[in-house]
């Protein structure tokens, strides 16, 4: 679905302007460009929909945060963590919450992903929405901000054909902010029990919930950092248990950020939108009188310090839907790698297996689906996938490994994919969803031979450090790795590899980097920890992308392929010698002894004049040597064996 939008948003005018034609166009409404978002509160803008003579296959809504610089005093500009709800208010009937996203903590500072000029684009499914999203009305835009300096664009398109499902109706349920465990009325009572008649034509029915938790109560940090579930009912009877904490904030493709992103939350990331919770209603079918009701966990809520106490802001709605439309339809939806598009931003720059997102829009089970697919200008090649894709539920699919991708160069490639059988049959029931592209930047080429040097820091999960990394060849199989690390530790390793594909995963267990700024306030401080990949005979690091010095939460991942002729050429002999790394060197230098059976003998540096200035005694191949106090300028390295039938020697430079 991103996908399918994104190119079209990137071939066609952002306007209001109507265009109608055949299956598959579409159809732009606008409301907000640039707003500047300078107050807490309401920005309303008018929109004009379509009038609803046509049908269409998918509505989506796309929210543009942006950045503006602040004029200064009096207003107090600073990027942080808001909720934005994004509401459509009809000229009759019930206003509704079309999306809700977090604004990251985005001060301009960090440079390369959130300068003064950034734009992050986040995007809505509001197809179920269709009925209501019809003619004029007024699009609100909330912003719960109490700092300034975020822009809003507010677009919706249309595409044109026949939706999976027809909607026979929308009814909002509640909406608003909600005490929870304070106050004069407990949260579910606020809610209550309501009841409804399900119109005429219902084959189905779901509840559509969203939910943010807010306030940090002296309690328990209720309720934006409380785990907490809620249960469904319908008439009664439970039909859901919802756990609806955030465990992958530290996983956010919009980061590095200036605050606490990576702490987990009550349904909430910094920098993400909010996710819809969907509940099937069992039963409701037409003319279905039903009831339904919420219940959270009982909870009393202490006012911290400052104040602040436990807040839910929900919206339920309930969508009636007819009977699905197509018997057999797969709809390849999304592009996860390779893509250039940030809300993929972790998975790419990618080689290897293509991961798509295919969504059954049918009534019957898929179990296979047949692809064509590569990078454009390539000879395409093709996979059947096999498996089973329940009646409207997704399907991540990992297809064979792409050859083209191997032999891609440069930026700005175009990568394409497309259906042609599904259950073995050549025709499913809408052609428009059957094909997918994306644009995407080759990987870089690496050594056969790479020296990866791991410094861990003190932070320590089931006794061992939190700092490790692996190499992932394209089937999987971990051909190196460094886990269960000392903490406070460096590692240097050398990993030989084939002429292939792979990926580095650098993985931190406590989702909070390898260094961050919040460390200062750990008790005890960690330290920082950090990961340099080179060449077996090269100086400059290699550089891993959204690595970020360290501030990248989860984990990074770096795909890259080898060169063939370093392959063959960069086998390391049995010939002894010594190598230093870095050289030239700031801070630490290790030294590796290579060719070596044992190792017993005596470490020294001396300066330009002779004078020794460092003397070791060692009995591993590699130490690593403090260098800090070391002035700028020429030194000699030599290792001198117990039984003198190994005197190894490098010139080592300290810069400043």
């Amino acid at each position: 679905m991103k996908k399918a939008f994104y190119l079209l948003m990137a071939g066609l005018a952002l306007s209001a302007t109507q265009a109608f034609a055949s299956p598959g166009d579409t159809t732009w409404a606008t409301s907000h460009t640039d707003v500047q978002m300078d107050n807490f509160g309401a920005f309303d803008a008018p929109i004009t929909f379509p009038d609803g003579s046509k049908t269409y296959r998918k509505v989506y809504m796309v929210f543009e945060l942006g950045k503006y610089a602040c004029p200064g005093n009096p207003q107090y500009c600073y990027d942080w963590d808001y909720d934005v709800q994004t509401l459509m208010m009809p000229p009759t009937g019930d206003t509704l919450e079309m999306g809700r996203l977090i604004t990251p903590y985005a001060d301009h500072t960090l440079g390369a992903r959130m300068p003064m000029n950034w734009k992050g684009k986040y995007l809505f499914d509001v197809t179920d929405y269709y009925p209501v999203l019809k003619n004029n009305a007024v699009i609100r835009v909330n912003f719960f901000g109490y700092s300034y300096g975020f822009t809003a664009s507010v677009k919706f398109a249309f595409i044109e054909g026949t939706p999976e499902r027809s909607v026979v109706g929308v009814q909002k349920v509640w909406r608003g902010s909600y005490n929870y465990g304070h106050g004069s009325v407990d949260i579910n009572t606020a809610l209550g029990n309501v009841s409804f008649t399900a119109p005429a034509g219902t084959v189905s029915a779901e509840s559509k919930f969203l939910i943010t938790g807010h306030g940090g109560d002296a309690s328990a940090n209720a309720a934006e950092f409380y785990p907490n579930s809620y249960i469904m009912n319908i008439n009664n009877n439970p039909i859901a248990t919802q756990n609806f904490w955030r465990d992958n904030c530290g996983s956010n493709n919009y980061y590095p950020q200036n605050g606490t992103w990576v702490f987990d939350r009550a349904s909430w990331c910094p920098g993400d939108l909010v996710h819809q919770y969907s509940h099937i209603l069992t039963g409701v079918t037409a003319n279905s009188n039903y009831s339904i009701n919420v219940a959270f966990p009982p909870y009393t809520s202490v006012p911290s310090s400052s104040g602040s106490t436990a807040m839910y802001k929900i919206q339920n709605v309930i969508v009636y839907y007819g009977a699905t439309n197509h018997t057999l339809d797969a709809s390849i939806d999304d592009i996860i790698a390779p893509t250039n598009e940030e809300s993929h931003y972790r998975e790419n720059p990618f080689v290897g297996k293509p991961k798509i997102v295919v969504r059954n829009s049918g009534s019957t089970s898929i179990t296979s689906i047949k692809f064509e697919y590569g990078v454009a200008g390539s000879t395409p090649q093709q996979y059947t996938w096999n498996g089973n894709i329940p009646s409207l539920n997704n399907q991540t699919i990992e297809l064979a490994e792409c050859t083209s991708l191997k032999t891609a160069t440069g930026t700005n490639n175009k990568f394409e994919v497309k259906i042609l059988e599904v259950n073995s049959q050549t025709n499913d029931g809408d052609a428009t969803n059957n094909s997918l592209s994306s644009y995407f930047d080759a990987v870089p080429v690496w050594p056969a031979t790479l020296r990866i040097q791991m410094k861990t820091n003190a932070q320590v999960a089931n006794g061992v450090s939190e700092n490790n990394w692996k190499i992932i060849d394209v089937d999987g199989n971990i051909v190196a790795q460094r886990i269960n690390n000392t903490p406070n530790t460096t590692y240097l390793d050398t990993v030989r590899l084939g002429t292939s594909t792979y990926k580095l995963v650098v993985d931190d267990a406590g989702c909070d980097g390898m260094s961050w700024w919040m460390f200062q306030y750990y008790n005890p401080n960690p330290g920082a920890a950090n990961i340099i990949v080179r060449g077996k005979t090269g100086i400059a690091q290699l550089p891993i992308k959204g690595y970020f010095n360290g501030d990248f939460g989860c984990g990074v991942t770096q795909y890259f392929k080898t060169d063939p002729l370093t392959s063959i050429n960069d086998v390391e002999g049995t010939s002894k010698n010594m190598e230093l790394y870095p050289n030239p060197a700031t801070e630490t230098v290790t030294l590796i002894l290579n060719g070596l059976t044992t190792v017993s003998g005596i470490i020294e540096i001396k300066d330009a004049i002779g004078k020794t200035i460092y003397s070791e005694r060692t009995s591993t191949a590699s130490l690593t040597i403090d260098v800090s106090k070391f002035t700028q300028g020429m030194y000699f390295v030599s290792y001198e064996a117990d039984k003198m039938d190994s005197i190894l020697q490098q010139k080592l430079i300290i810069v400043r």
